[in-house]
C-alpha cells in the first residue's frame, strides 16, 4: 500500500481547483516545446503512470479522507494522452470509490485531443470525465507557431467541438499579449473567431507574463518581442468581450492580470465592458509593474 499520495515533478492546477483532490495520472508534458512555458523545461520527462499506481493512490486517498470528496483533478500535463480504455477504467475506479463526486477534471492539448474520436471522449464522459481545460492560447496561427504551440487554429476548433460534441465541459484558456504589440490586433481578432466557433462553456483570461529560463524571456531581453503595456492589455480584454459572440462563462481568475472582470456572455456584456472602460481610465502606474516569474 502506498505510503501517501506520490508525485513527481512539478504540480499545476487551474485555480478553479484549489480545492480539489490531486492525483497524479501522467508524469510532465508530451510536448514540452512552448516557448513561454517554463513548467518542464528542466524535465521530468514525460511518461504516463500504470493504471495500478495511479489507482493505489486512489485509494490511499479513500481510506485518509473517505468517501465524500467532491472533485478531482488528475494532473499533470496531458492526461487526455492516456489511452482511452485505460483512463475509462481509472475514471470507473474513482466514481466507485468517491460516490459523492460532483467533478472530475483535466489538462488536455488540442493535438492530443484531436486524437481521438468523438466516441472516445464519449466514453470518457460517460465514464465520469467532466471537464477539459484547454491553452488555446491564441487563434492566428502566425503566433501559435511562433510559440511552438503544436496546434493551429483548425486544430483547436476541431479538438473544442469534439469535446462539445461529447458531453464534456470545456474550459479554454487565452493568453493576452501573446502576440506583443507587431501581432496585438491580430491575435484578438482570430483568438476571437475561434472562441466563436468553438462556444466554450469557459473563457479563462491570462496574461502574458515572462518566465525564467524560456525562449520567451530571450526575446524580450534582445529587443524582438515588446510586451504590451497595461493600458494595452486591458485595451485587448476590452475588445474580446466586445467582439465574442458566444454563451460562455468568462473569468480572469488569475495572478497575471492587471483586472478581475467574470461574467456570462452575452446577459453580462455591458457590465464587463463598463468595468474595462473604468479601469482604463486609471493610470498605468496604478496597475502592477512587469515582472519575471519563477513559477
Amino acid at each position: 500500500m502506498t505510503q501517501g499520495l506520490r508525485y513527481t515533478g512539478p504540480i499545476y492546477r487551474p485555480p478553479s481547483e484549489a480545492h480539489s483532490l490531486l492525483v497524479q495520472a501522467t508524469i510532465g508534458c508530451p510536448w514540452n516545446k512552448c516557448t513561454f512555458c517554463m513548467i518542464y523545461k528542466k524535465g521530468p520527462p514525460f511518461r504516463i503512470r500504470p493504471v495500478k499506481d495511479i489507482k493505489e493512490d486512489l485509494l490511499w486517498a479513500y481510506n485518509h479522507y473517505g468517501p465524500d470528496i467532491q472533485t478531482i483533478f488528475f494532473p499533470s500535463g496531458n492526461t487526455i494522452i492516456m489511452k482511452t480504455q485505460d483512463f475509462v477504467d481509472i475514471l470507473h475506479y474513482t466514481k466507485h470509490l468517491f460516490p459523492h463526486l460532483q467533478r472530475i477534471t483535466i489538462y488536455g492539448s488540442a493535438q492530443y485531443i484531436a486524437q481521438k474520436t468523438v466516441d472516445d471522449l464519449k466514453k470518457l464522459a460517460d465514464a465520469g470525465l467532466s471537464r477539459i481545460h484547454v491553452g488555446l492560447e491564441s487563434g492566428s496561427d502566425t503566433i501559435l507557431a511562433h510559440v511552438k504551440k503544436g496546434s493551429t487554429a483548425a486544430l483547436q476548433t476541431t479538438a473544442g467541438c469534439h469535446i462539445k460534441q461529447a458531453g464534456i465541459e470545456l474550459s479554454e484558456y487565452i493568453l493576452l499579449g501573446l502576440g506583443g504589440k507587431q501581432y496585438s490586433t491580430k491575435h484578438i481578432k482570430e483568438t476571437t473567431k475561434v472562441l466563436n466557433n468553438i462556444n466554450p462553456d469557459f473563457i479563462r483570461i491570462r496574461t502574458l507574463l515572462p518566465k525564467i529560463n524560456t525562449p520567451f524571456l530571450e526575446e524580450i531581453q534582445k529587443g524582438t518581442f515588446t510586451l504590451l503595456s497595461p493600458h494595452e492589455i486591458l485595451q485587448e480584454t476590452y475588445t474580446l468581450i466586445k467582439e465574442l459572440q458566444v454563451t460562455s462563462y468568462i473569468i480572469s481568475d488569475h495572478y497575471t492580470n492587471y483586472i478581475q472582470v467574470q461574467g456570462t456572455l452575452p446577459q453580462d456584456r455591458e457590465t464587463m465592458l463598463s468595468t474595462m472602460r473604468t479601469a482604463l481610465k486609471n493610470d498605468e502606474t496604478s496597475f502592477r509593474k512587469p515582472y519575471i516569474g519563477t513559477e
